[in-house]
């Protein structure tokens, strides 16, 4: 779309995208720092734009935006965290990372591009000196470049290879100091913020090492380098960022950054996804346009374009986000604690339904229990997903859409051997019968069920319903249930089949 239309979505997206009403959630669902990434072009021209060489023309909006978030943490006692996530002319090769223009110089082959750098840092410290809550300063972003051309020692073995990394940030260190004496430094490796051959020891007593880790096992092994370095070195390490995958990962992987005294920040706080703490809302327009950029589909109206944009820069609000309580129960209760807790409120009384998907919150093994948890594709070489349908919760559980109804999802590719738990508070003492609504290509499926650990009702055959879209009701009569809270239960003996939701029915 046009130059103008596009300008109005941005203004938009930054406008919607974070606001006080997102602090103070983060504050009051325990989180205690915020990591900005902060694109250059917000703060100053291009090189390219700058009408007198060597120049630098500030821009108002960026630096007005980062004082109306640090007043926001301000107010609710955290820390901000300044990350140069994209630098003047691109810090790597991965380009959705730098916003990089491969066109352009990048920040390594320009000059220019590295003085502008330098000079933003200094613009920035001398601003926040004085700031008590900017935690620090993140001076690159997980710089990935090659360096391939310097020379390698006798061995071979090129230990320079970082060394024009090592430079710009000691130069960027020297500016800083210039003016703010106070804020911590916080320098990232070379290949996405761990590869610090070359560049240690430290240059400044008042400086913090970042790592970056996904995709990969959480045992103590994945940690043994980061401790080895802090050790060596005698300086504090922070996983500055990580995320990007299932509540199982974030429940082992901040349970082994904290156990180890290391500090962490997520990656990110809101995206059209649902493994972390808010989802944007996608709608048709953006979706033919996604298509469309990936190569199928037909190129879409503008006009659909920029409805497409706008709806989404809308549902970038708050409070038209959808709040995904698991994922902030994984990384903030479930690290330290092996309890239950229900998802959403079942109170059973002359006929209640409990859709299958709204199990408790727990960590796998004790809320629910399923086979394939998390993607360890780093360690394994293995993708896997989780959650397979990636939608409602991020769990181990796989979940998918009902076409058919509005908001409406059920459990699917159920193995044999995994379970759901539902904490529920029954009314009143009684007899009940228990309706469970599944669907099935095929006459394998056995499923049982437990109250409080004893079984009520043992290998319920499940018979072919005409397809796995195609649910139909089983019914277990004559089960008595106790008045009060009770965590019922659901087995699969035998998988192969799906489950849409179990419905409690009084009888006397």
């Amino acid at each position: 779309m046009g130059e103008k239309q596009t300008q109005e979505f941005y203004d938009l997206w930054l406008a919607n995208h974070t606001r006080k009403i997102d602090v103070d959630s983060m504050k009051a669902w325990g989180f205690n720092s915020i990591r900005l990434p902060m694109h250059y072009n917000l703060y100053t021209l291009p090189i390219e734009k700058e009408s007198v060489k060597g120049q630098n023309t500030w821009l108002d909006k960026g630096f007005a935006m980062t004082d109306s978030l640090l007043s926001w943490c301000k107010a609710n006692q955290m820390y901000l965290i300044l990350d140069l996530h994209a630098a003047p002319g691109g810090q790597g090769n991965d380009l959705n990372i730098s916003d990089r223009d491969p066109s352009k110089p990048s920040l390594w082959d320009s000059q220019a591009n590295q003085e502008k750098t330098i000079a933003l840092w200094r613009k920035l410290a001398e601003r926040y000196a004085n700031e008590p809550w900017v935690g620090g300063y993140d001076i690159i972003n997980e710089p990935n470049w090659g360096f391939e051309d310097l020379a390698k020692d006798k061995n071979g073995i090129n230990e320079k290879k970082n060394e024009p990394l090592k430079k710009l940030m000691v130069d960027i260190t020297k500016a800083i100091r210039e003016v703010d004496k106070k804020h911590i430094i916080i320098i990232e490796g070379n290949g996405w913020g761990n590869n610090y051959n070359g560049i240690l020891p430290q240059w400044d007593n008042n400086m913090v090492l970042s790592f970056h880790k996904y995709w990969s096992y959480n045992d103590q092994a994945s940690a043994e380098n980061m401790i080895k370095t802090r050790d060596q070195y005698n300086i504090p390490i922070w996983l500055g960022e990580t995320g990007e995958n299932s509540n199982v990962w974030f429940t082992e992987a901040i349970r082994l950054f904290e156990t180890n005294n290391i500090g962490w920040a997520w990656w990110p706080l809101k995206k059209v996804g649902a493994n972390n703490p808010m989802e944007i809302k996608s709608n048709l327009n953006y979706n033919d346009i996604v298509s469309y950029i990936n190569g199928n589909g037909n190129k879409p109206k503008e006009s659909n374009v920029y409805s497409g944009l706008m709806e989404l820069a809308t549902y970038a609000r708050f409070e038209n986000t959808i709040i995904h309580y698991d994922v902030i129960d994984a990384m903030i209760r479930q690290p330290f604690s092996a309890e239950t807790k229900p998802f959403k409120k079942h109170i059973v009384g002359k006929t209640t339904t409990v859709n299958a998907v709204d199990y408790d919150l727990g960590r796998n093994g004790v809320a629910y229990f399923d086979k394939d948890t998390a993607d360890y594709h780093v360690s394994t070489g293995k993708y896997t997903a989780g959650n397979k349908g990636r939608i409602y919760r991020n769990d181990g559980v796989d979940i998918a859409k009902d076409s058919t109804k509005y908001e409406s999802y059920y459990v699917n590719n159920i193995e044999s051997g995994e379970w759901l738990q539902y904490t529920v508070d029954v009314e009143k003492k009684g007899i009940y019968t228990i309706k469970l609504n599944v669907a099935s290509d095929n006459k394998k499926g056995r499923i049982s069920l437990a109250s409080n650990g004893v079984f009520i009702a043992k290998e319920i055959k499940i018979s072919g319903t005409g397809g796995l879209k195609t649910f139909k009701t089983i019914e277990i009569k004559n089960i008595p249930l106790k008045e009060g809270k009770q965590s019922i239960k659901v087995l699969a003996d035998t998988g192969y089949f799906n489950f849409n939701y179990l419905q409690f029915i009084r009888q006397m």
